[in-house]
């Protein structure tokens, strides 16, 4: 006789398989058992603790988890891992704490500086380099110029309240920009320097993915090269739709967001 899937979670101390009996679609015979390991358990116990702690509170330590869920402390050491991911949880000293919540940063014309006042952070940058270069093909495409043309290279760290969340690499047409060496600070607001230059922002084209640290950007970000980061690549235009800047920006996984407001 044939038996029917199994269902319902494994207990602590069990097997850590569960079949849900899913069918997938167009295929009404065939069922798909999905197993859910042990850390993901341990995670989703600790995501309801967390839901009781409040920001900066301490977290058990692994030794405690590992007792009170009846699993290794590899196990426990995973599912944090998860967590930290996520953003929910941050190494403090020896131990582990809450975090806050991340920084949802919305996707507009605005500059950082103006979005992070608006959710009441204090905006920072550290400076990483700023030279003159010759443009590769994809900045020449971009800023409208031959490759090969000198333009100016911005790369600064950025920094919510003191903590870092962005790397930010941004290439501006060196004839249009060049005064801006004269009079502006590079970590304060390069937007607000472009408008009093009397050019203003009138549209970009951005695209967000997914992507891994370098060992060099890692550093830079205080992260590990395992931290999913997300990559924002944006060009700019003014009301003649002539090129402002190129932008290459990373931002920690784990300490921001993004949104967009959608309309017909």
């Amino acid at each position: 006789m044939e038996q029917a899937p199994r269902t319902g979670v494994a207990s602590e101390t069990g097997s850590a398989e569960t079949y849900c009996g899913r069918v997938e679609p167009g295929l009404p015979e065939r069922r798909l058992p999905e197993r859910l390991s042990k850390p993901y358990l341990v995670r989703t116990k600790l995501e309801a603790m967390l839901d009781e702690l409040d920001e900066g509170d301490a977290v058990p330590s692994e030794r405690e988890l590992a007792v009170r869920f009846a699993v290794s402390r590899e196990t426990v050491r995973q599912a944090l891992r998860d967590l930290m991911v996520e953003g929910r949880v941050r190494r403090q000293g020896r131990g582990t704490v809450v975090s806050r919540p991340k920084m949802v940063q919305p996707l507009s014309l605005r500059s950082y500086t103006e979005g992070a006042l608006s959710l009441g952070r204090v905006p920072g940058r550290i400076v990483v380099t700023w030279e003159d270069v010759p443009a590769d093909a994809d900045t020449g495409r971009d800023l409208g110029l031959p490759v090969g043309t000198v333009v100016m290279h911005l790369e600064r760290v950025l920094l919510a309240d003191g903590e870092r969340i962005g790397l930010e690499s941004t290439y501006l047409p060196l004839p249009r920009f060049a005064g801006l060496r004269e009079h502006y600070d590079p970590t304060t607001s390069l937007y607000t320097a472009v408008r009093a230059s009397g050019v203003e922002f009138a549209a970009a084209t951005e695209r967000i993915e997914t992507v891994l640290a370098s060992p060099r950007e890692a550093a830079l970000l205080e992260c590990t090269t395992a931290l999913p980061l997300l990559l924002l690549n944006r060009r700019s235009v003014d009301d003649h739709d002539a090129p402002i800047e190129r932008v290459r920006a990373l931002y920690r996984g784990d300490r921001i967001a993004f949104q967009a407001r959608l309309g017909r």
